[in-house]
């Protein structure tokens, strides 16, 4: 698995628009927080159960990349749910995996904030929010 930051996988998804970017938080983190556009959202796990799926988790997506050859660029809120998606999917044979480091909102600072020192939104990369 590779771990890029996120302007390097916003480069890497421009560069290779074939690439299928996962968000792999719940569904109402993805919608209400916000998330990068183009971003399919497949959940690590779900409410209520909370509890991951790692074998269902690599049949969504490998039901939506058509192909364990493509490559799979994963976040989610800090970059921490996305190694543990990460390593279930190249458990199952995907070829080529990336992990966006501090996610979506980055890691918590001294005041419990997040999205205020790293992260896909601190760095202003493009989102959009429901």
């Amino acid at each position: 698995m590779r771990h890029l930051t996120p302007r390097e996988a916003w480069a890497l998804i421009q560069q290779r628009p074939d690439a299928l970017f996962v968000d792999v938080r719940m569904e109402i983190e993805s919608l209400y927080v916000g998330r990068p556009p183009g971003v399919e959202n497949i959940p690590w796990y779900e409410y209520p159960d909370l509890t991951p799926d790692p074998a269902a988790f690599a049949a969504a997506v490998e039901r939506e990349a058509g192909s364990k050859d493509r490559t799979v660029v994963l976040i989610c809120r800090s970059g921490k749910r996305t190694v543990d998606a990460g390593h279930a999917l190249e458990a199952a044979g995907f070829a080529d995996v990336v992990n966006v480091l501090h996610g979506f909102e980055g890691e918590l600072n001294d005041q419990f904030h997040r999205s205020s020192s790293t992260g896909w939104r601190f760095d202003g990369l493009p989102w959009e929010q429901m």
